[in-house]
């Protein structure tokens, strides 16, 4: 009898959970770009994101409006994915202070290449995703170290990474960020490498890292120039490590759970 009430009780419970699955988390892809430069390459980006989303069980919305940027419409999301944003990327004040509010309240944000060359005038911003860009050598080939094996976007990475990109310099980076990938820069033809950045990083500088700020879970990657490296395995492995990284154990689910 007892086993009957077990099984009973298991196929209750399996029941429930086939009626009532857990919502899907939803996620927004923002691809603002100001006056200035506009990467080819954020048709493919999209693509590849939504195909990231269908894979990790995600909603994945998309917008270029910066009207998107409401405290209420960003209530409605998991983690904020900027793709290759760049230049001024807010039309209003009031916009970027309902994007500020969202990663103070718990939020999660993944920042994708020139993500970094956005919203320069804005100290917080910058501080927040971890670095502002300052330039890069010609795109190229060169190779990439891995130096935290045990974070999700670099897990599957071979030790050292041979990839054709731009090698973002940045300055202004935020000393809490945690450094997950670097150019070794003795790789790297530049004529201009002892200009910037000189000694100051030795043979390496930061391209990916991870860390939280304000209470939100941020992950920045320099990689992904190309609109080929959309289509590349190996690049997704990364990028789909950092986005699931930025979404698992979201603080503002643990801030909700406290409420």
């Amino acid at each position: 009898m007892k086993i009957r009430l077990i099984l009973l009780t298991i196929l209750l419970g399996l029941n429930f959970v086939c009626a009532n699955p857990p919502a899907k988390k939803r996620i927004l892809v923002y691809t603002k770009n100001g006056k200035g430069y506009v990467h080819k390459n954020i048709a493919a980006s999209v693509v590849a994101l939504k195909k990231i989303g269908e894979a990790n069980n995600l909603i994945v919305d998309v917008s270029d409006d910066p009207s998107v940027m409401t405290i209420e419409n960003l209530a409605k999301y998991s983690c904020l994915v900027f793709s290759n944003t760049c230049n001024d990327i807010f039309d209003t004040e009031e916009q970027k202070q309902a994007f500020a509010g969202y990663i103070q309240r718990g939020g999660a944000f993944v920042g994708i290449h020139s993500a970094s060359d956005s919203e320069r005038s804005w100290p917080w911003y910058t501080k927040m995703i971890g670095g502002k860009f300052k330039r890069h050598p010609a795109f190229q080939s060169f190779e990439i170290k891995v130096i935290d094996k045990n974070h999700p976007a670099t897990s599957k990475l071979p030790e050292v990474w041979k990839k054709e990109d731009e090698c973002y310099y940045m300055d202004e980076l935020n000393p809490s960020i945690q450094v997950v990938l670097a150019a070794d820069l003795r790789t790297v033809n530049d004529s201009e490498k002892g200009v910037y950045p000189g000694r100051i990083f030795g043979d390496y500088f930061p391209l990916a890292w991870f860390h939280e700020f304000e209470g939100a879970r941020v992950f920045y990657t320099a990689l992904g120039h190309d609109s080929k490296d959309y289509s590349d395995p190996v690049y997704i492995q990364h990028l789909t490590g950092g986005i699931l990284w930025a979404l698992g154990k979201n603080p503002k689910e643990k801030q909700s759970k406290r409420d």
